[in-house]
């Protein structure tokens, strides 16, 4: 089956041009609509977790949306947090997006190398007589490895949710006009399935980007054509390459 119509599970990417190559070459259509959004516990959902970020010297960071989450919940719930608070995160990424909401100059903050291990790594001894806050998402099953290894070392530390995942309304879309479809979190398959309860993939094919997401697929019965990254693919633009130079 020849592929002309492929839709992307995330928002238009700031640098289309691998996407605008592939459709001069292989004359496909490339669509971006995201499946769900993450956003921000509110005031009152973060207050039942009966978690104060004052009472804590470090905080964990794994992403920007709860970067901004937490520095948004902070100043709704006035709690002040001290210039002495210190921040790890899993990467220099995350870190550098700190300056968005502090003077990154005048703060302590670490970063690994984008594995729990890496912070772990970043704590070292130096750090370990923290009280650590490790800011996670409601889904938490990619929080497991970093709390494990916080128990293995004896830390001091709490998690708290202040970001959740939140299907959008994706009904308006009529996914038995593409071909492929690529899905890279777990929560695509979930708004999938909420939007469209007696979903049946039939002739679509999927490319799953990333690990987690190749598991939920498989639990929801859904069959993957391709799975990225890999050494040959380490991108979902150069996987539909393949793809599409191997199936003409």
């Amino acid at each position: 089956m020849a592929i002309k119509n492929i839709l992307i599970s995330q928002k238009s990417p700031l640098n289309p041009a691998p996407y605008t190559a592939l459709t001069e070459k292989y004359g496909v259509n490339i669509s971006f609509h995201q499946f769900f959004l993450i956003e921000p516990l509110t005031s009152r959902e973060f207050r039942a977790q009966r978690i104060n970020p004052s009472d804590f010297s470090a905080i964990v960071f794994s992403s920007r949306h709860a970067i901004d989450a937490f520095f948004r919940l902070c100043e709704e719930l006035r709690v002040k947090i001290p210039e002495t608070m210190k921040y790890f995160c899993t990467t220099e990424a995350v870190a550098m997006y700190l300056q968005k909401h502090i003077v990154y100059r005048k703060r302590k903050i670490f970063f690994g190398k984008g594995t729990p291990e890496s912070v772990m790594d970043a704590i070292g001894t130096k750090h370990k007589d923290e009280k650590f806050l490790i800011t996670m998402s409601s889904e938490t099953a990619n929080s497991e490895r970093i709390t494990k290894l916080f128990d293995k070392n004896g830390l001091d530390y709490a998690s708290g949710v202040f970001i959740k995942p939140v299907s959008q309304d994706i009904k308006s879309l009529s996914l038995e006009s593409y071909d492929m479809v690529v899905f890279y979190n777990p929560n695509d398959v979930k708004s999938l399935f909420e939007n469209f309860p007696d979903f049946s993939q039939g002739r679509i094919k999927f490319i799953s980007y990333g690990k987690s997401i190749v598991k939920a697929m498989k639990e929801a019965g859904l069959e993957t054509e391709i799975e990225a990254p890999t050494p040959e693919c380490p991108s979902v633009a150069s996987a539909l390459k393949l793809y599409l130079e191997t199936h003409k």
